[in-house]
């Protein structure tokens, strides 16, 4: 998992070729202010989904993980932890994972809480467990899915 502030994503853009080109288009749009959806960038390649979510306690929260797509969680608006746990400790499976909506669901608690800000975003990794979307409200986050 990497985490940082936009205006320091130029370094980490070198680590996959499709990086710098998200980046670059989340500092270039209004994204606060485009309605919710899915912005392709580069077809299933790349693509944002703009979101608006309720969050929810961390103890309602399962952890997800992805083999085919990085995710790029940058928040726009409100306040948002992520709870992290390396795939390799993850147990508790509650869904095997599925080719279709590259997902699995494992139910062990995080191991590390992570809060982000306005601004900042999250990297994960296939190896990356993750939980988003914990907390309280709403929020208003991009969630940039990046093929690997």
């Amino acid at each position: 998992m990497i985490l940082s502030d936009l205006k320091y994503s130029e370094r980490i853009e070198m680590l996959h070729p499709l990086f710098k080109r998200a980046f670059d288009y989340v500092k270039t749009h209004d994204l606060l202010n485009t309605p919710c959806g899915r912005i392709e960038l580069e077809g299933d390649d790349l693509f944002i989904n703009n979101v608006d979510p309720e969050c929810v306690a961390i103890d309602q929260q399962v952890l997800e993980v992805h083999r085919q797509y990085i995710d790029i969680h940058i928040l726009l608006e409100g306040e948002e932890i992520i709870g992290w746990k390396p795939l390799c400790d993850a147990k508790d499976e509650r869904k095997e994972y599925s080719e279709s909506d590259d997902c699995a669901l494992y139910g062990d608690e995080c191991s590390t809480p992570i809060k982000l800000f306005p601004g900042q975003f999250a990297i994960v990794w296939p190896e990356d467990a993750h939980a988003p979307l914990i907390g309280e409200g709403k929020i208003r986050k991009l969630i940039v899915k990046v093929k690997i």
